[in-house]
């Protein structure tokens, strides 16, 4: 059975499912109730879950693509909810819920309702990209426990500094074991120092994660 994709409004076909956007970010599984003209009951898992539907609403089911055709042909806008789906299909609702309301952006009839007649799941928000690390070499212009500044290139760069900072020079790892492995930077970066630095960039702030020592005064 081949399943086409048909917004009840546009006469455009598609055939793929639509990714919903970020803000519908549940989905619905179960079994068709009832349809009207303006919305879609389906039992999920025994819970009976009402959606709203508007003109924009995707559908994908099986002769969707014919009857947007035929719908066209005809002047309409575009085929009716109770035209593509009918009680007792399996489908897939992509929904946002705004309020005590659940408005169906995308339906698409599938093959079962899934275990127990159906589940809800939400989906997860995609995880923030980490920043790209970048790179800078220079002479160290000033340092403290919670900055480093350096001029490359002419230029003066400040870095943020904190407890997971990695420093790496000649004697470094001496030094720290003899301190206990709690050690500032202050001890083993000095001015003068010519320094490589890793550091990743957020909202106009340089914070280093790692200071590498290249040659002393």
């Amino acid at each position: 059975m081949k399943l086409v994709g048909v917004s009840l409004l546009a006469l455009a076909v598609v055939l793929a499912f639509p990714r919903p956007s970020p803000a519908q970010n549940q989905t619905a599984r179960g079994t068709v109730s009832s349809v009207a003209g303006d919305s879609i009951s389906v039992n999920v898992g025994g819970k009976e879950m009402k959606f709203t539907v508007d003109p924009k609403t995707m559908v994908t089911a099986a002769g969707a693509g014919t009857k947007a055709r035929a719908a066209a042909a005809a002047g309409q806008p575009g085929p009716k909810l109770n035209e593509l789906l009918k009680a007792g299909e399996a489908v897939l609702v992509t929904y946002t819920a705004m309020g005590s309301m659940m408005h169906a952006s995308a339906i698409q009839v599938v093959t079962s309702a899934g275990p127990g007649g159906g589940s809800v799941s939400t989906e997860k928000p995609a995880a923030a990209a980490a920043p790209a690390s970048r790179n800078a070499d220079g002479v160290v212009k000033s340092v403290s426990p919670t900055s480093l500044t350096i001029t490359s290139s002419g230029k003066d760069m400040t870095f943020a500094l904190d407890q997971s900072t990695r420093v790496v020079g000649t004697g470094a790892g001496t030094k720290t074991a003899a301190a206990g492995g709690r050690i500032v930077i202050t001890d083993l970066v000095a001015t003068g120092n010519r320094v490589a630095v890793s550091y990743t960039e957020s909202a106009g702030s340089m914070k280093a994660t790692e200071v590498r020592v290249t040659s002393a005064k």
